[in-house]
């Protein structure tokens, strides 16, 4: 028998904390992730508005006063700050009537916003002018940018999170950027200072007329370009999925992997390889006792995979670390439940999984197991996918880390079990965040469960 490592437990609890077996729920994480930040929706009327006529659909302004003193500006934001969970933000407004100077600006600010100043001319606030085409930022001098505004054009401003830039558009086409050196939430605004100015705006509500979505495009193929310029060794990948194979028991899979490939790599065996890759030797432990388990698992034989169990590793199945137990419980019943067996299913929970319905830890994926006897098809309902392949393969990933945990060299350490492709995919994942915090958590965040399944998030 092989001694407990101290870590077995925390690496199947770990597992049923971020229960997605079968793909059926979200973990906490993902959920987060896949929260929607809310976008401005119309101009912000609880702000005072001076000299300034809102429409009902608080969508259009108008400027009434008469433009003669530097703070007889008429400004407004919009209702939320820009949205920074994406890789861009974007809106635009279309001019009704430029008025008589068209001194109309575009641009973001802050929360600390004097509606009576105009967007670029107070720190933390941004704006390309109109009437003369300057872009300004922080003060009252502003910069060459680009082509003044007329009745009848549409003009846009955005946010590229990717790199942290502002970027503004006319008429559909792009004027130019900046560097954006703000951190805090900045509002889309817009500031007007003339006679009979007009402007509609447009949040989103309808087509833009610059395509924002072929922006965000070329922004992720740019940073896919620059990923794919890296140079890696030659033999990663073969060496990724080798590690792969071995940690997670495909002894078969493997060997026919490094016979397809020609592999220079030694054959696999049970025993320490000469050369002392540590990495193989702990990939290689137990080797053949995941691979026989994970194929009994793997066939719906969960009788057998316990009683190998019991022979092998008895103390993965004690109270201590019952957690194994209750999963491969949890499957002999979803096992009845698929062979039609309802009567063996109850009788299985009654002896197995009834006594532990008051601990919260198996709570989510014991109810789901209990709800497939609510339907005359289970297959085709809410928690259909306990009886996909998916969950045993999930089944026997946890019994093959419970495993891998109860290595001598692997607890000493104190180290969790993870293969090769897992500790890169981590490693991703911690450098992305980390960038993204570089940049005051803004911009797109590490979606991974949306990036492996294809997905890509909003513009």
């Amino acid at each position: 028998m092989v001694a407990p490592a101290n870590n077995s437990v925390n690496v199947v609890a770990d597992a049923l904390s971020l229960y997605d077996f079968g793909g059926g729920r979200k973990t906490p994480e993902e959920e987060e992730m896949e929260e929607e930040e809310e976008a401005p929706t119309h101009i912000n009327t609880k702000r005072s508005l001076q000299f300034l006529v809102i429409s009902v659909d608080k969508l259009s302004a108008k400027y009434t006063g008469d433009g003669q003193h530097a703070n007889d500006v008429g400004a407004f934001q919009g209702n939320r700050p820009a949205p920074v969970r994406r890789i861009l933000y974007y809106f635009e407004i279309y001019i009704k009537d430029r008025g008589n100077k068209g001194t109309i600006s575009i641009g973001f600010t802050d929360e600390h916003f004097k509606t009576s100043r105009q967007p670029g001319w107070d720190p933390n606030t941004y704006g390309y002018h109109g009437d003369d085409g300057y872009l300004y930022h922080g003060h009252g001098r502003g910069d060459p940018f680009g082509p003044t505004f007329h009745t009848g054009d549409t003009v846009g401003a955005g946010i590229n999170y990717a790199s942290q830039e502002f970027f503004f558009t006319v008429n559909g086409k792009l004027v130019g950027s900046r560097h954006k050196d703000v951190k805090c939430p900045l509002y889309p605004s817009v500031g007007l200072h003339s006679p009979n100015e007009r402007v509609d705006i447009n949040f989103g509500q309808n087509p833009f007329v610059f395509n924002i979505e072929a922006l965000a495009q070329e922004e992720r193929e740019k940073l896919q370009g620059e990923i794919e310029t890296l140079h890696l060794p030659f033999s990663i990948s073969h060496s990724v999925v080798r590690s792969y194979l071995l940690h997670y028991g495909y002894q078969e899979t493997l060997q026919a992997f490094d016979a397809a490939s020609g592999s220079m790599v030694p054959p696999v065996i049970l025993t320490t390889q000469e050369n002392g890759d540590k990495m193989l030797e702990e990939e290689c432990y137990a080797l053949e006792h995941r691979r026989k388990l994970r194929q009994l698992i793997r066939n719906g034989e969960i009788n057998g995979a316990l009683a190998n169990l019991e022979t092998w590793y008895p103390h993965l199945l004690k109270d201590e670390t019952l957690m194994i137990k209750f999963l491969l419980d949890c499957q002999q019943f979803i096992e009845y439940i698929k062979a039609g067996s309802l009567e063996a299913a109850v009788i299985h929970a009654q002896e197995n999984l009834a006594s532990l319905l008051g601990i919260s830890l198996y709570q989510s994926l014991l109810q789901d197991c209990i709800a497939l006897l609510a339907y005359e098809h289970p297959r085709e309902s809410p928690v259909g996918h306990l009886l996909m392949l998916g969950q045993r393969e999930a089944v026997a990933d946890a019994v093959n880390s419970a495993i891998l945990a109860t290595d001598p060299a692997l607890s000493s350490s104190r180290r969790s079990p993870q293969s090769s492709l897992e500790k890169l995919l981590r490693q991703l994942t911690a450098c992305h965040i980390e960038r993204w915090l570089l940049n005051g958590g803004q911009g797109e965040a590490c979606r991974l469960h949306r990036l492996l399944r294809g997905k890509e998030g909003p513009w």
